[in-house]
């Protein structure tokens, strides 16, 4: 992403906006298996804060429900690119996660 353009905070904001159900664990749609995870992964203690932050509002959003959400944050670690059909994944998926 370019910081120029957006905040890491704001990517944050958006991937919660995007999900149908954070509570969901190792789930997206129809899809299932720990491949399907959400999650936010932070380069830097700043990107990590700002995750955490949104994942706490997002949280305290759905405790009423008594289903915590399951979206991993942590630090970033090795990358893995997805095999190519999962390449654009929103964009061939009408823009849903």
């Amino acid at each position: 992403f370019d910081p120029a353009r957006v905040s890491y905070a704001r990517l944050a904001e958006v991937l919660f906006g995007r999900l149908d159900d954070p509570t969901m664990l190792n789930r997206v749609g129809k899809d299932r298996g720990t491949q399907y995870r959400t999650g936010m992964y932070a380069h830097s203690d700043e990107q990590l804060l700002q995750a955490q932050e949104a994942y706490d509002k997002e949280n305290s959003m759905w405790r009423t429900s008594g289903r915590p959400v399951m979206t991993e944050v942590k630090r970033a670690d090795l990358f893995w690119p997805a095999e190519e059909e999962h390449q654009r994944y929103l964009a061939k998926g009408n823009g849903r996660c």
